[in-house]
């Protein structure tokens, strides 16, 4: 099981790119673009709403107005191996 890490910030710097840091200092983008936008998440599909997002740091993550997330380990996870994210 991945360690729990939080994120301490998050800015979208593209249509679906996110620049994430961690607590532990690790930093990095993560590109989303060629995420499959259904469920909770197709209202990310529209570059205007997906720059909504914002850091909820209780849960220690990503967060976007209509309660879709992403686990900060998975996150940490795709910063470290430099993925390109598709789901």
């Amino acid at each position: 099981m991945a360690e729990l890490i939080h994120v301490t910030a998050v800015e979208a710097v593209g249509d679906h790119c996110l620049r994430l840091r961690f607590e532990d200092g690790t930093q990095g983008d993560v590109d989303l673009s060629g995420w499959r936008w259904h469920g909770v998440f197709e209202p990310l599909a529209d570059p205007d709403y997906f720059r909504q997002v914002s850091l909820d740091q209780e849960l220690g993550t990503i967060v976007w107005p209509n309660g879709a997330d992403i686990a900060p380990e998975t996150l940490h996870e795709w910063v470290i191996r430099g993925l390109k994210a598709t789901a």
